[in-house]
């Protein structure tokens, strides 16, 4: 019995109470964040291109080099998002904010070597010019550190400094991007070199709040990868996320719908400008789970995980528990509805703001738009109670259902594909209604065995999980030794 009650303190106060609050609670935000300021750049460029009469074979190209780098770069950074942010917060629990500077350069550098290898490849054989394939590359490495430094930007709670760098980044782009064209560049070169200045600006931003905030060190900068062995489900968790979210987009682009603009850059703008635009609906759901979990249920939470470290009575623990979960029903149901009223909001008054931006919207696309906001809407609550899951240790069934949305989306779309062009945006809805109910049944039946799964699955001495992702840690920091050895003697 004293075995089991030094894991729990283990497991609920270094790494649990905290942590999760400090990790999961603002997974969403590294998810929306990244996504919101590239959909509002991609606008403003389709607007300087209308503005300025570009062709349309230009501004399609561009549209295009732009969502491939994005979610290019966001499938990256999805993997090691939460054990990152994981990683931040046993940190920042063990008061050990030394470690978290090196930390960032270590995933950053692994992330922009696995990724710009893979996303290198795919310019190379892209069929474009040689200057845009240098700006995609560049825009990818600048979109992948700029999405890590938020990771650890989010978890030290620096949303001013986010927010100031985000505003930076657009007026940054939109000046730079008009005095190019001004100067005569071609529109395709000229935008998206402002997109990359505006992102630099943004970059540059971020690191120096970084720097500001943590302490220079000598500690390894890849011991996070032990984390990514401890915590291998977040990183698959993570990464399966963003393939329900966005798989949707790249099957269109292999459907009826679907065009070649170039080379091997393809599109579909009558469904991808809608899902862009229907993703900015769930914006609402994001910063209201964040700002309830923040003052309504986490005080609740750690009050009924406390007292099992504290000795509390079987009673006081039931009469806590009941609370708890109370407290978990209620925010659950105004975050439904706080999302269902945003959706319909953005449905019933869509097509009147819609039709004033340059996006060439018609009947087809408003009708994906609505399916869509529906969809993103489903999503944003079901992610909310997949995020609760991550509250209580449930990584297994946070898998599991994230699993289940990314083939879920995919399969329903290739189906879809095979129905009238008005039922496209009805896979991704229905991927998302399924995920919806296997969460929200995972969510009801742990909650409901809660102290089972506190008290009869923990492990009763600590457990080493060091793989694959600690070898590759020990052989990097091997090699950096070696290296700084040779440049001093």
């Amino acid at each position: 019995m004293a075995g089991i009650g030094f894991e729990l303190k283990k497991l609920f106060s270094r790494r649990g109470l905290f942590a999760s609050f400090r990790a999961y609670g603002y997974a969403g935000i590294i998810c929306t964040g990244p996504m919101l300021l590239g959909i509002v750049l991609l606008l403003g460029v389709m607007f300087l291109c209308d503005r300025t009469g570009a062709p349309k074979q230009s501004r399609e190209l561009l549209v295009c080099m732009i969502t491939y780098t994005l979610l290019a770069s966001l499938t990256v950074t999805s993997f090691l998002s939460m054990v990152v942010t994981r990683f931040i917060a046993d940190m920042l629990y063990e008061e050990k904010n030394e470690a978290v500077l090196s930390s960032f350069w270590g995933s950053t550098g692994l992330m922009l070597i696995a990724g710009g290898i893979l996303y290198g490849i795919f310019l190379i054989f892209s069929g474009v010019g040689l200057i845009d394939k240098f700006l995609c590359f560049e825009l990818f490495g600048e979109l992948i550190v700029t999405w890590n430094a938020m990771s650890y930007l989010t978890a030290i709670k620096d949303y001013r400094g986010i927010m100031l760098s985000f505003l930076a980044a657009i007026a940054v782009t939109f000046l730079s991007g008009a005095l190019l064209l001004f100067l005569g560049i071609s529109h395709v070169e000229a935008l998206m070199a402002a997109v990359c200045i505006g992102y630099g600006i943004m970059l540059l931003w971020d690191v120096v709040l970084l720097y500001e905030y943590f302490p220079q060190s000598d500690i390894s900068a890849f011991l996070f990868l032990r984390w990514a062995d401890e915590f291998l489900p977040l990183a698959f968790t993570g990464l399966c996320i963003n393939i329900g979210l966005f798989a949707h987009l790249v099957i269109m682009w292999a459907g009826p719908l679907g065009k070649q603009v170039k080379g091997l850059f393809y599109g579909a703008p009558s469904h991808d400008v809608p899902a862009l635009i229907a993703f900015l609906t769930i914006l609402i759901t994001t910063v209201n789970f964040v700002v309830s979990v923040e003052v309504n249920f986490y005080p609740k939470y750690r009050n009924y995980y406390s007292l099992f470290n504290d000795g509390g009575t079987i009673k006081d623990i039931m009469q806590a528990g009941t609370e708890m979960l109370d407290v978990l029903n209620r925010e659950l149901k105004y975050t439904a509805l706080k999302q269902l009223l945003t959706t319909a909001l953005a449905i019933s008054m869509g097509e009147s703001l819609l039709k004033y931006l340059p996006l060439g919207f018609n009947d087809l696309m408003y009708g994906y738009f609505r399916t869509l906001c529906v969809g993103y809407g489903i999503y944003a609550v079901a992610n909310t109670m997949l995020l609760l899951l991550l509250y209580f240790t449930d990584y297994r069934g946070a898998l599991a259902a994230s699993v289940i949305f990314a083939v879920g989306t995919s399969v329903f779309t290739v189906i879809s594909l095979f129905c009238p062009q008005v039922y496209y945006g009805f896979g991704f809805l229905a991927g998302c209604v399924l995920f919806y109910f296997i969460v929200m049944l995972r969510l009801e039946r742990y909650t409901r065995r809660l102290p089972y799964y506190i008290l009869s699955i923990q492990p009763v001495v600590a457990e080493d999980k060091s793989g694959v992702f600690t070898r590759i840690g020990c052989f990097m920091d091997e090699k950096l030794e070696r290296r700084t050895n040779v440049d001093r003697n």
